[in-house]
């Protein structure tokens, strides 16, 4: 695979890359590329995280990258999940989280074997480097910008917080460079975390990432796609794109809206009914969660095609090679919303096969209950 090549998977599915030039000039010179993307252990993983993300996982596997899933039980112990309990947290990390992340990569086609898994408590226990490349972080960083990052916890800027969370962009921040990746992956939410990232790495005097000539380098931070969940949006009609901006950010698919969110694990009863109340509106592409889903996740891959199938009454079944010809069929109101949830809903379940066979094992399907239990409990 030739460098361009490589950098369009890549970039397929992505919002942003910081930058396409520092990546480009990486490839260039031959330096192996070093991926991480870190995650909370705050519940039962959906589509955007066990489709989304592990599918980017899968195209950066294939352009020949180094990948790592980071389980941060010290960040979700700050941020409070599962109850603040530490215990638990971990154990759900390296049972549930963990194996759930496997199955994901398995409905993507990716082989789990070649993706690094690591626990954060791991990674710091007896670590004096990594507390002072934390201290590093924070002195060439200002308090009122860990301020305006708590938004990658989930935090409103300004909200009246403990100050353990001013240590979680820090933290985040120095998990980079302690592991020596050149390579960070997230959501587009989290990249306040990433840009601060960028901003201190020539200015730190440990712990730096190097180019091939041993020069100090800024992090490539790439950011795919953040889904949207299926309920309504407070505010409709949308009347502008500042409106839709906030409304997406707003509007992404989340564990705390189990009713908008299908799960890896779900039964194919509950994809169905959770996408038949999905908001769909006819003939509307600004804004429709089931386009989005449709786009990024069903045509994630560049061959892929996708069958609306519907009575010959109702002009019968339909086969799109491309997002950009079912979108302008919807808009043009060629498809119902019905015929386009049925299939969709088809199609997810198909997806999410190997995730349902693999927590049909006993051991792991028992992790799963016991999240389910703690959730409740909490």
């Amino acid at each position: 695979m030739d460098i361009q090549d490589k950098i369009s998977l890549i970039k397929q599915g992505t919002e942003e890359i910081l930058t396409e030039s520092d990546l480009l000039h990486l490839l260039e010179t031959g330096v192996p590329l070093n991926h991480y993307i870190g995650f909370e252990i705050s519940g039962k993983i959906h589509l955007g995280i066990g489709l989304i993300c592990m599918g980017k996982i899968k195209d950066f596997i294939d352009a020949g990258i180094n990948c790592s899933i980071f389980l941060a039980d010290w960040h979700s112990w700050i941020n409070d999940k599962l109850g603040g309990d530490m215990e638990k947290i971990r154990e759900m990390a390296v049972g549930y989280f963990k194996e759930g992340l496997k199955a994901g990569l398995s409905c993507v086609g990716a082989d789990s074997n070649k993706v690094k898994f690591s626990l954060g408590s791991e990674l710091y226990h007896n670590n004096d480097e990594y507390w002072e490349t934390v201290i590093e972080v924070c002195k060439n960083t200002t308090l009122s910008r860990m301020q305006r990052s708590i938004t990658i916890m989930g935090k409103k800027q300004g909200e009246n917080i403990d100050f353990a969370k001013l240590l979680y962009p820090a933290m985040q921040v120095a998990d980079i460079f302690i592991q020596n990746v050149n390579f960070a992956h997230a959501g587009y939410d989290q990249r306040k975390a990433h840009v601060i990232a960028r901003e201190v790495a020539l200015k730190m005097k440990k712990n730096n990432l190097f180019n091939s000539k041993g020069m100090k380098i800024k992090p490539i931070c790439i950011h795919n796609h953040l889904i949207l969940g299926l309920q309504k949006p407070p505010i409709w009609p949308i009347e502008d794109d500042d409106q839709l901006k906030e409304l997406w950010s707003q509007m992404k698919m989340s564990k705390s809206l189990p009713d908008s969110a299908v799960f890896i694990h779900d039964s194919p009863k509950e994809i169905k009914e959770k996408i038949n109340s999905a908001f769909c509106p006819e003939g509307n592409v600004l804004f429709n969660p089931i386009l989005d889903w449709v786009k990024f996740i069903i045509f994630r891959e560049n061959n892929s095609h996708f069958l609306i199938e519907r009575p010959t009454k109702f002009g019968g079944d339909l086969e799109f090679f491309t997002y950009q010809e079912l979108e302008d069929a919807y808009l043009n109101k060629n498809i119902h919303p019905l015929d386009l949830k049925n299939s969709v809903s088809s199609k997810i379940i198909d997806i999410l096969n190997p995730a349902r066979k693999h927590f049909e094992k006993p051991k792991i399907k028992k992790m799963k209950q016991e999240l389910e239990d703690l959730m409740i409990t909490r």
